[in-house]
């Protein structure tokens, strides 16, 4: 018999350590499950506007079938490049009802980036929202594409009130650049197509692929990692079985509502959403979650028992004048991915909310899902949790041999949510020959089984032969009065190899470069102290929040 994990001790009461997944389940039959089994439920709630399960099957079927009318063969690739909004639920849940590959994009992706991104994939159709046409029409002539479909953020509502939101944002706040498409359908008429058009259900086989999800590019040229059939079905019940014990405490919540702030072309919404259509609950989608205002706005909008984000998120929410307007009496678990989380933001956003922030990890490559703390979460513990049900991590040291507790190497996993391989790219090959996946993430497990990152491998500064990780630096930096945020990144020094670099947003303009050092020099020891300190108006980050370090190392 297999020894359990050492981390098994430290589980829920009730919650396995193994995952058990029918054979033949994919991702899309789950889905299917749930629109039949929850059709009365609210599925999507945004801008005020709700979605039932019944009415996702509906227009994701006719999505499905409109699709299948345009030609495209089995396995084609479609592209969805919008904002969280409704329609992209419709939209990719009627591309795997199509028999197709759906791939996000980033609708804030310049044209080189959308360009790249389209031609890599090979998509033959894409749904985009009319704000970002413009720019696809600049490089529509060199990729794929041979079919477009247009949504706008009018489809939300429907009928009079459609129209006139269409109409303020065309033509009262110019947000939608002029573009010419010729050959486009509307979302709405290929709905309405659909509709009356006949549909063949695919029978997708557990490994088929299902998304193209790619990384974030901050290093390197951006690729994608093929999540299969079987990768997104772990991810959601590897969630859904993690989060139980949080939901089913006295009193039990049925249909659970979850506050989703990220957008859904990101690995970490689309798993953490797959979780809420499994439990049948209802996932409150925000459009621009950097308008803080208006999060907090769909906050307000109705009780909620989870939310997801990443730490700079919650330190913006924490600052802005109408958070102490929402009712958290309902909230059982706020989750932070993405990046650390720092023991400031924790420690105040329990004081806020009477809750503690549970962190998770994971990657694109592991269909988001990773490790999580457990809940209840006791406190801050600067830990991303316990490997989810099924997960296998080990710490590795470069050899690739198995470290002890408390030892930094390198995150090893395996999983059944862990990706297929990379799209086009078969030299890059991150598996070894038991099965695990390589993830660049430097960690140490404790006896308990749970995992501190000490950092991303490829973001480690090597200063005169001292390893030096920039969270520890930005930990040190972010408890100091006066400072909102700061980022550490390593230079080149003729004396050092590499010196400390560090980007610090002030709250108090009055903070001076010697205060940060004086700072510095009390928490940290002299190799790990900054040899260069800039303010900055904000730090360069992803559409999610992650801070583009590399962008720092140029400045």
């Amino acid at each position: 018999m297999t020894a359990a994990p050492i981390w098994a001790a430290s589980y829920p009461q009730g919650v396995s350590p193994d995952l058990t997944l029918g054979e033949d389940e994919t991702f899309l039959s789950a889905v299917e499950d749930s629109m039949e089994r929850f059709a009365g439920r609210v599925a999507v709630r945004c801008l005020g506007t709700d979605m039932t399960y019944a009415r996702l099957d509906v227009e994701s079927r006719a999505m499905a079938a409109g699709l299948q009318a345009l030609g495209l063969a089995p396995g084609a690739r479609v592209a969805l490049m919008m904002p969280s909004l409704p329609q992209y639920l419709v939209a990719l849940i009627g591309v795997l009802r199509a028999g197709f590959v759906a791939t996000g994009v980033n609708p804030l992706y310049t044209p080189r980036e959308l360009h790249h991104q389209l031609v890599d994939s090979g998509a033959e159709a894409i749904i985009l929202l009319e704000q970002f046409a413009a720019g696809f029409e600049s490089i529509r002539a060199g990729t794929p594409v041979r079919h477009v479909i247009l949504t706008s953020v009018g489809d939300v509502f429907g009928g009079l009130k459609a129209a006139v939101a269409n109409f303020k944002l065309r033509h009262i706040d110019k947000a939608v650049p002029p573009y010419r498409l010729p050959g486009s359908l509307r979302l709405r008429a290929l709905l309405a197509r659909g509709k009356s058009a006949p549909w063949q259900r695919p029978d997708p086989a557990p490994g088929d692929t299902a998304v193209l999800q790619y990384t974030g590019g901050t290093t390197g040229i951006v690729k994608a990692a093929m999540l299969s059939q079987r990768n997104v079905l772990a991810a959601m019940r590897m969630s859904q079985a993690w989060l139980t014990p949080a939901l089913e405490a006295a009193p039990k919540v049925a249909a659970p509502v979850g506050i989703m702030p990220l957008p859904l072309y990101h690995v970490y919404t689309l798993y953490t959403t797959a979780m809420l259509l499994a439990k049948g609950g209802c996932s409150v989608q925000v459009p621009n979650p950097r308008d803080l205002g208006s999060l907090i706005a769909a906050m307000k909008a109705q009780p909620f028992d989870l939310m997801t984000g990443l730490n700079t998120l919650y330190a913006g929410l924490m600052v802005h004048p109408d958070i102490g307007s929402v009712d958290w009496s309902s909230a059982r678990t706020f989750i932070a991915g993405g990046t650390s989380t720092h023991r400031h933001t924790a420690e105040a956003w329990h004081k806020l909310t009477g809750h503690w922030i549970a962190e998770g990890w994971g990657m694109s490559e592991t269909c988001g899902a990773g490790t999580c703390n457990p809940f209840p979460v006791p406190g801050f513990n600067a830990s991303i949790g316990l490997p989810l049900p099924s997960a296998i991590i080990e710490i590795r040291d470069e050899d690739g041999t198995a470290l002890p507790t408390d030892i930094p190497g390198e995150i090893w996993i395996k999983s059944e949510s862990v990706m297929k391989g990379y799209w086009n790219k078969p030299e890059e090959d991150p598996f070894d020959d038991r099965g695990f996946m390589a993830t660049g993430d430097i960690a140490t497990m404790d006896a308990q089984g749970f995992v501190h990152i000490v950092d991303r491998k490829k973001d480690m500064i090597l200063v005169s032969g001292f390893n030096v990780y920039p969270n520890e630096i930005e930990e040190v930096l972010s408890d100091l009065p006066g400072v909102l945020e700061a980022a550490a990144v390593g230079i080149p020094s003729d004396k050092t190899g590499e010196a400390v670099r560090v980007a610090v947003v002030r709250t108090d303009p009055a903070l001076t470069e010697q205060q940060v050092r004086d700072h510095c020099a009390q928490n940290l020891t002299n190799y790990k102290r900054p040899a260069e300190v800039i303010f900055v108006d904000e730090l360069p980050k992803t559409p999610v929040g992650k801070i583009l370090r590399r962008k720092l190392r140029d400045a």
